[in-house]
């Protein structure tokens, strides 16, 4: 099944001040059975958390070499003018902001049946994606 990864799953992966989350996130990357996607936009807002907002910050060079391992570990889903015009409209026929709503788009033009994130509600379904926190109970 595939997929598709919000930016908590990979900030998480790599901060230490959560460990809970720290192995859930890394039990997800590490599971060959399961087929990763991510958008652009999941791995610009990942460069950018991780090497500002996170204590101590990671070194740019690494994020940069992260993201490059996560480009050939993950299908990369673009966003482009069609993705953000859907995201738009999804935005009017629901309360979501319009960040979520390209993220589930990118879900859904990945083939993505489930959407992994904390920032919606576990159980719902969007757009034909079903979202799942994976941070649940940690």
């Amino acid at each position: 099944m595939a997929s598709f990864l919000d930016t908590n799953v990979l900030v998480y992966a790599v901060d230490a001040s959560v460990p809970r989350k720290r192995a859930a996130a890394l039990a997800i990357l590490e599971d060959e059975a399961r087929h990763l996607v991510v958008s652009a936009q999941v791995l610009e807002e990942f460069y950018w958390t991780v090497t500002r907002k996170l204590r101590p910050p990671m070194p740019a060079d690494e994020a940069q070499a992260m993201v490059r391992e996560l480009t050939r570990a993950a299908d990369v889903v673009a966003v482009d003018a069609s993705l953000v015009e859907d995201a738009i409209d999804l935005v009017q026929r629901t309360p979501l902001a319009l960040w979520d709503a390209a993220i589930v788009i990118a879900a859904e033009r990945g083939g993505c049946r489930e959407l992994l994130t904390e920032d919606l509600n576990d159980g719902q379904e969007i757009e034909g994606v079903l979202v799942r926190d994976p941070f649940m109970g940690t």
